[in-house]
Formats: structure tokens, C-alpha cells, sequence
């Protein structure tokens, strides 16, 4: 039966929703005790990379915990993180040899800034301080990671508790200067993170953070080829640790491990989650190099960031099992194997109205919606456009996760899309008639006097 607020002692993420009782997954497939299904388009929340009853996984994490379920990490290393480390070590790209495991997103991201916050101190040049992310952009919750994120309706209420972080312009080509036609903007060269690194002054500027592929806040945005060597070559000339947080975009989703391999270029940091277990349990992961750990080794011998269930090994046997199934099934490849039926799929609702752009890349995909398509105008945020389609996607049997706010900071309609590497052509077509029947619900649902 549905469940809401105050008749559970739930509390829930929404307050004001009733939500159905899930009992079971299968593939990309969710049933609730009613008896419905739910085609699963967004992985839950970009996190069900292989799928959903996997049993496998479960059982890897009930030999962990019959063995030892937890250790402190301060204290004792184990199997499992040391195998983990090793083979999330040999996934990725550049020199990043050492890895970090947390809980959260927010968690992985919050310690990679302190990481390289840490690093500069240690290194001699405290001044190194500042760091620059993108507009828009999201980072995560906690305090560090929201402060890096420009979600305003996130940030309003906190806004005496966060940091001050400089503005960089996203590779946003549906809402840049030159819309991804012609001559690149500054946006799209990555110009606009040389000015602001000049601006600021690079003597003060520790880190820059930014997601390869954009996440829900600019709904799978895909930066020009070069734009990320440019980006790279940038941090190098002025002394910038550059963080990729792949918590999103990383673990294959983008169908390659890194969403920066297709661009041949590593960064500083990177941080990933969400897809590394597929769901099974949290974990996430900051991944360094020696060049950055040793200056913490010779000095004050570890990293300020303490957590309780860092490293946990049951957490992280869920991990191990995951990247295992993945690699046993070739997922990656096949989730880059089906992207482009995906894609062309989606493409289709171009002409659809309201449809302002379709983009992604992978098993990744953002549909914008706008009131009007020839100036690219968006809907008021009281229309509330993309919450509304979202609860019309659950009413057909499709959940897909919407975001707002990303043309302005307060008006924007999104929704995404990250399905499970195992979803099939015919579940693809699914997924786009029923997106089609949301949108049909939606517009109508605007036309219909209250």
C-alpha cells in the first residue's frame, strides 16, 4: 500500500508525497506491492549500473560481514579494501594510485577538497585556498561540496554557513553564447576558466572541480572534444589541482570506466560513487596519486578528513563483487554497444512539444523542456514543468529524475535518464512511448483550467 507523511515514522525526503511500497527489482524492472512495475529509467538516483536483484552481490557482502563486518580504518586494513583498492587503482586513468573509500558522494567530494586544500598547506603555499567550480553545477549536501555546488534552491537556507567559490561558465552548449554552433564561446574553449583563474589570481587558487559530463544540473551536457585537454593544460600552467567528481558520470555510465577517457586526459583528483556498487550498498571513492599522497605522508601523516565507516569492508566487498560483474559481463561495452539505439530513440521526441534539446552521452541522457523552442525560453518555475512530468512518468510506469533551475539558477526544466547497462531495445522503446504519453499528460494537465 502507498505510504506518507506523518501515518509512517518514515521521515521522509518528501513531505508532501505518497510513496509506493517497493518489495522487489529485476533487471530494470521495480514492483511495488500493488502489483505495478515501474520501468526504472534513471537507475534510482544514477546508481543501478547492473541491474536490480543481482544476488550475486548480496552474497559477496554476507561472506564479508560473517567474516568481519567492521574494523576501524584508523586502526586495521582488510581484504577487501585492499583488493577494491587495487582494482578500482587499475580502472583508472593517469597516475591515480591510491584510493580513498567513504559513504556518500557529498562525502568523497567534501574530502577531495580538503585533499587538496591539505595538499597546498603541506606543500608550503597556504595562500592556495580557493576553489573554482562551474555554474551550474552539483557537487553534493554537505557543507563544503553544497558550497561548490550552484543549486540555488539547495544553497538559500544555508547560505551564512557556506564558502565563497568563484564562478566558472559551464560547457553548456544548449544555453552558452554560441549554442554549440560556429566558433566556440568562452565557455566552450575553456577560456572562462583561464579568466577566472587570472581573476582570482592563481597564487590563491587551489583547486577547480567539475563534472566531465554534466549531471543533473545541466542534464548530460557534453563538453567539444578539446574542451577537457584545454581545461587540463590550464591547471598545469597556473598550479590548479583539477578534481573530476565522476560521482555521477563515472563506473562506466558514459560507456567508457572514466566519462575523460574518449579526451585522453587525468586529473589531479577524481571522485566516484553511485555506480561502483550499483546500488548494493553506499560507497564512494577519491582516487590520488603518490605525488599528492607523499606530501601528506612526509608531513602530517594523514589526511584531516575522518569518517566512521570509511573503508568499511563490507561496503567495500559490495564494490569488489560489482566491478567483478561488471567485468565477468562486459557491461561497459555494452552499455556503449546500446547507446546509440538509446539515443536514436530518444532523438525522436525532438519534435515533440516543449522538447527543447536531447543530449548525453551513454546510457546517460538529459531532455530539456521550454516554453517556447525558437528563443529557448523556459518555463516559470511556479509551472513546476519537470516535477510535474516526472510524477506523469511514475503514473505510465517510467521513473525518470527531474531537475529545475538550470537556465537562470531558478527557472529550467529538466529530466534524466541512466538506465541499467542490461535495459534492451524493447525496453528502450518502452521507456520512449511512455515518455511521450508523460509528456501528452503534462501539456494537457497545463491547458486544463483549475
Amino acid at each position: 500500500m502507498p505510504l506518507s507523511y506523518p501515518d509512517s515514522p518514515v521521515f521522509y525526503r518528501k513531505l508532501r508525497r505518497t510513496y509506493p511500497l517497493i518489495v522487489r527489482g529485476e533487471g530494470c524492472w521495480l514492483f511495488d506491492s500493488a502489483g505495478r512495475s515501474y520501468l526504472d529509467g534513471c537507475g534510482g538516483a544514477f546508481v543501478a549500473t547492473i541491474g536490480h536483484g543481482v544476488g550475486a552481490i548480496g552474497e559477496a557482502m554476507a561472506r564479508q560481514a560473517a567474516r568481519i563486518a567492521y574494523v576501524s580504518g584508523m586502526m586495521f586494513t582488510h581484504e577487501a579494501a585492499e583488493s577494491l583498492a587495487a582494482a578500482m587503482v587499475a580502472r583508472a586513468p593517469g597516475d591515480l594510485d591510491h584510493a580513498y573509500f567513504l559513504s556518500s558522494g557529498s562525502e568523497a567530494v567534501e574530502a577531495a577538497l580538503k585533499l587538496a586544500r591539505q595538499y597546498w598547506v603541506e606543500s608550503g603555499r597556504p595562500d592556495k585556498h580557493k576553489v573554482l567550480a562551474f555554474s551550474p553545477s552539483y557537487h553534493g549536501n554537505t557543507l563544503l561540496a553544497l558550497s561548490a555546488s550552484a543549486r540555488e534552491q539547495y544553497r538559500a537556507t544555508y547560505r551564512d554557513w557556506l564558502v565563497a567559490v568563484p564562478r566558472v561558465p559551464a560547457p553548456y552548449m544548449y544555453r552558452c553564447e554560441c549554442r554549440g554552433h560556429g566558433p566556440p564561446c568562452a565557455a566552450c574553449t575553456g577560456d572562462a576558466l583561464e579568466a577566472a583563474i587570472l581573476r582570482e589570481g592563481a597564487d590563491s587558487v587551489a583547486a577547480f572541480i567539475a563534472e566531465p559530463i554534466g549531471g543533473s544540473s545541466t542534464g548530460a551536457s557534453v563538453p567539444r572534444p578539446a574542451y577537457w585537454r584545454r581545461i587540463r593544460e590550464i591547471c598545469d600552467r597556473y598550479g590548479v589541482l583539477f578534481v573530476a567528481d565522476e560521482i555521477l558520470s563515472g563506473a562506466g555510465r558514459t560507456g567508457t570506466w572514466s566519462a575523460l577517457e574518449p579526451y585522453q586526459v587525468a586529473p589531479d583528483i577524481l571522485v566516484m560513487g553511485k555506480g561502483i556498487t550499483g546500488g548494493y550498498a553506499p560507497l564512494s571513492v577519491v582516487l590520488a596519486p603518490r605525488r599528492i599522497v607523499d606530501v601528506l605522508a612526509q608531513g602530517s601523516g594523514a589526511l584531516l578528513h575522518a569518517q566512521t565507516y570509511s573503508h568499511h569492508p563490507v561496503t567495500c566487498a559490495a564494490g569488489l563483487a560489482t566491478l567483478e560483474w561488471i567485468a565477468d559481463h562486459d557491461l561497459i561495452a555494452r552499455c556503449a554497444g546500446i547507446a546509440p539505439a538509446f539515443h536514436s530513440a530518444l532523438e525522436s521526441l525532438r519534435d515533440l512539444p516543449h522538447v527543447g534539446d536531447v543530449r548525453g552521452r551513454g546510457l546517460l541522457a538529459g531532455i530539456e523542456f521550454v516554453e517556447d523552442k525558437e528563443s529557448r525560453a523556459p518555463f516559470a518555475r511556479s509551472v513546476r514543468f519537470a516535477e510535474r512530468f516526472a510524477a506523469a512518468a511514475q503514473d505510465a510506469g517510467l521513473i525518470v529524475w527531474p531537475n529545475s533551475g538550470q537556465a537562470d539558477g531558478t527557472n529550467g526544466d529538466l529530466v534524466m535518464l541512466a538506465p541499467p547497462f542490461v535495459i534492451t531495445e524493447s525496453e528502450i522503446a518502452m521507456m520512449t512511448g511512455r515518455l511521450r504519453t508523460a509528456l501528452a499528460a503534462t501539456v494537457a494537465a497545463l491547458l486544463t483550467p483549475r
